[in-house]
């Protein structure tokens, strides 16, 4: 895709600062110049105006050419992470979160806020944009019912849950345990009231206006166009005999937002209603909206399901909606990573990844195999991205062309998806010496969103994430770029100027490549750069699914640049992998590679098949956060020691 901007600001200053010199220059009534510089003919005088112009003009002329050349493409990386809760959602104010959205926007800008549980929290780094997603489902009625707000009209009902919520423990005490009897029991009290969030009260129209305004409005406070990005959302949390929860994004001016109010899953669980509720959105405000589905790894094969939610056959106008307002999917989490299963990618080695909510939730229930593999195939993203190819051919067109991106889902208000700086999931999960039990050890300190656009604006960011030329990672701040094209050759690495390079002679990950008329074979270039304080990068792998010609959908994994070996990490090497909880973090990197990149041209490609290609960027093993834990609590504990930090890109279709 090809990139067309305006005149940056600085250069159009500089070209209206001439213009208007000129305009002084030649409108002074009096002593415009000296008596010797005084034309002495009509044709000096016409040169001179002449010269003025002519320079002017080539001044204008060179801001421009500047302009484009600087920026006929994206060229910036910015993190951030859109999902996101505080207080204002029922689960997490249940659980003990206390984090108000002024204080969420302030710790991902990079300050230093107090947590739940009392102790300070900040980010080595801050993000560039966030948006908070609190549940629309009962949004901000726990916390007014602490503050004894009379927001429902049951009167047995209401002090029955202001008892319930004014006698709950809190984080702080939660934390501060002194015995793991203690902690138990207390954690088990905020376990508990998390079912209060099922609670239906039917809140009093102006309640829900109020707080939706106050999202709006602590947004519009917080956007700082160039340095700091928020969008306005909410979390849309129906299920369907799994979740199918999904993050609605708004791009709109403060007038237009707060002219709705959320639809949630009290209104429909059905999908196709939400986005109704999105086109009639579009249609009044002129705005804009995206819809992004999460947590499918939990879903039992209903958010990708191959037809509706009433049952009904999937029909070209169902798909063409669909495609419309979901261009990405969040793959990875705390509550786990949603790219495959083992179930479904045998023979992919790095399947088996984080996925201990799966294994707890759905993998421990007595569904049969096939039952269950069935299910992880509408769950995936490697296997809705291939179940895409099959529908484009028999609808002629692709509902499940979806990009890739990370989010950390937290319900603690606190962004951070680093091991080594992990707030858990819930407020009762912020680190203690006894936290890593349970649930909580199922949970993954994850992710990011990575978005390539050409400034921190909601305008630009939003672009990107609807050209789906975004990437997730696990938290990792990997740089990574990928790109496919007939013309590509592999002399072009060693060029200063690869990236503008490649987006003259190909498309950027989340793009579509039609067939060539030379009869080549498609050819992909692809550059990694490790994040500047985490480990090295282990390889960068492509992941090819397409349909082949008995209508048979297929997958392979090509390892495309692997770095060196040099000493494995194994559980017994103290001294470089650090896995003794006295020693853990300080993993070694000789290991590994700093950057990676890679040409490749597939040597199965078919230019009759419909065909998709991602990259996975893969670190070389490091302490997961309960290694960390173990460290510093000086605890030994069952779960896994080591992870695989990792980055997805947004795939890149082919089309005959």
């Amino acid at each position: 895709m090809r990139y067309s901007r305006v005149l940056k600001i600085r250069e159009l200053t500089t070209t209206i600062y001439f213009i208007m010199l000129l305009r002084n220059h030649i409108g002074q009534k009096k002593n415009w110049v000296s008596d010797s510089q005084k034309p002495k003919t009509i044709r000096d005088f016409f040169y001179k105006i002449a010269s003025v112009f002519f320079i002017s003009f080539l001044l204008l002329l060179s801001a421009i050419s500047i302009s484009l050349a600087e920026d006929s493409y994206p060229n910036n990386l910015y993190w951030g992470d859109t999902h996101v809760h505080t207080y204002l959602s029922s689960d997490a104010f249940s659980t003990g979160t206390r984090i108000t959205l002024d204080q969420a926007y302030r710790f991902a800008k990079g300050e230093r806020v107090r947590a739940s549980g009392g102790q300070y929290a900040s980010l080595r780094r801050p993000l560039d944009f966030l948006m908070i997603a609190d549940h629309a489902e009962d949004m901000g009625a726990f916390a007014a019912l602490s503050k004894g707000e009379k927001v429902i009209k049951d009167k047995n009902k209401l002090a029955e849950l202001i008892t319930n919520l004014v006698s709950l423990p809190t984080a702080k005490d939660i934390v501060n345990s002194k015995t793991e009897d203690e902690f138990i029991a207390l954690q088990n009290r905020l376990i508990y009231a998390k079912g209060l969030k099922q609670t239906k009260f039917n809140l009093d129209q102006s309640f829900r206006k109020k707080v939706w305004d106050e999202v709006v409005d602590e947004a519009e406070r917080h956007y700082e166009p160039g340095k700091f990005t928020t969008f306005v959302g909410y979390e849309f949390s129906a299920s369907n005999n799994g979740m199918t929860h999904r993050n609605i994004l708004f791009l709109g001016s403060p007038d237009e937002t707060k002219s709705i109010l959320p639809f949630s899953s009290y209104h429909s669980n059905d999908p196709n209603d939400l986005w109704d509720f999105m086109t009639q959105y579009k249609r009044e405000t002129g705005g804009d909206v995206i819809s992004i589905p999460h947590n499918s790894n939990l879903s039992r094969g209903q958010m990708f399901k191959n037809e509706t939610f009433d049952g009904e056959r999937l029909s070209y106008s169902y798909l063409k909606t669909r495609a419309e307002f979901e261009p990405v999917i969040e793959v990875t989490q705390y509550k786990g990573d949603s790219e495959t299963h083992p179930l479904i990618s045998p023979s992919d080695d790095y399947a088996d990844f984080e996925r201990g909510w799966y294994d707890s939730l759905i993998g421990s229930n007595n569904d049969s195999i096939s039952l269950k593999k069935e299910n992880a195939k509408n769950s995936y993203a490697r296997s809705i991205l291939k179940n895409g190819l099959r529908l484009e051919s028999q609808f002629g067109i692709n509902p499940f062309k979806v990009g890739l991106i990370g989010s950390t889902d937290t319900h603690t208000g606190l962004a951070t998806a680093e091991e080594d700086n992990f707030w858990g999931g819930l407020a009762y999960e912020e680190p203690s010496p006894y936290r890593a039990r349970g649930y909580t050890l199922n949970s993954g300190s994850a992710g990011y969103a990575a978005v390539w656009a050409d400034s921190n604006t909601r305008e630009a960011i939003f672009s990107a994430i609807k050209r789906k030329e975004v990437y997730a990672t696990t938290g990792t701040r990997i740089t990574l770029r990928f790109f496919a094209g007939w013309d590509f050759q592999a002399s072009d690495l060693d060029q200063p100027n690869l990236v503008e390079l490649a987006y003259k002679k190909g498309v950027p990950m989340g793009g579509d490549i039609s067939r060539s008329q030379n009869r080549k074979p498609l050819s992909f270039f692809v550059t990694a750069t490790k994040d500047p304080i985490e480990a090295n990068l282990e390889k960068i792998q492509i992941i090819k699914g397409w349909q082949d010609k008995d209508g048979i959908l297929q997958e392979k994994i090509f390892d495309v640049a692997v770095a060196p070996r040099i000493k494995k990490c194994v559980k017994t090497d103290e001294k470089n992998c650090s896995l003794a909880s006295s020693q853990a973090g300080s993993y070694s990197n000789k290991d590994g590679s700093e950057s990676l990149q890679a040409f490749w041209e597939d040597p199965d490609f078919d230019a009759d098949e419909y065909s998709f290609y991602y990259v996975r960027v893969l670190q070389i093993p490091t302490p997961r956060w309960t290694t960390y834990d173990a460290a510093l609590f000086n605890k030994d504990y069952s779960a896994n020691q080591l992870v695989n930090e990792r980055a997805y890109s947004s795939p890149i279709w082919y089309s005959p």
